[in-house]
C-alpha cells in the first residue's frame, strides 16, 4: 500500500505523484511502511490578494502517535524534505575526518604540558 494523501489546497502535483513511488520505495528500503504514512497538503494562510492563493503551504506528516508539519512554497521541495528524512531515519550523518581548526586546537589542549 502507499501513502495516503489529503489536501484542501487543490491537490498534488503531477511531478509530485511521479516521484512519490521512488519515495515510498526508499520508505521501505529503510524499514518504513508507507501505508503507516498520512501526508496532508493545506494552504498555509489565506490570501492576502484577492484572486490570488496564498504562496506556501502546510505539509502535516502524520504516522503512528507522531506528526510534524512543514511549510514550503511547493510539493517537490517538500517531497526532497521528506525523501531527506526518510534516508535520515538510520541515525544522524558521519561526519568525514577533517583536521579541522578546532579539531586541531582541542587536539593540541589535550596534550600534557
Amino acid at each position: 500500500m502507499s501513502i495516503i494523501l489529503q489536501s484542501t489546497a487543490g491537490g498534488f502535483s503531477a511531478q509530485f505523484m511521479r516521484k512519490l513511488p521512488l519515495v515510498e520505495q526508499a520508505m521501505r528500503d529503510h524499514g518504513l511502511d508507507p501505508a503507516e504514512f498520512v501526508i496532508s497538503k493545506d494552504y498555509a494562510s489565506t490570501a492576502t490578494i484577492p484572486l490570488m492563493r496564498p504562496f506556501f503551504f502546510n505539509y502535516s506528516v502524520y504516522f503512528g502517535e507522531e506528526e510534524f508539519t512543514v511549510t514550503e512554497p511547493n510539493d517537490m521541495v517538500f517531497l526532497d524534505y521528506f525523501l531527506n528524512r526518510v534516508l535520515a531515519a538510520d541515525g544522524p550523518p558521519e561526519l568525514p575526518e577533517q583536521a579541522g581548526l578546532i579539531r586541531r586546537l582541542f587536539g593540541w589542549m589535550a596534550q600534557p604540558v
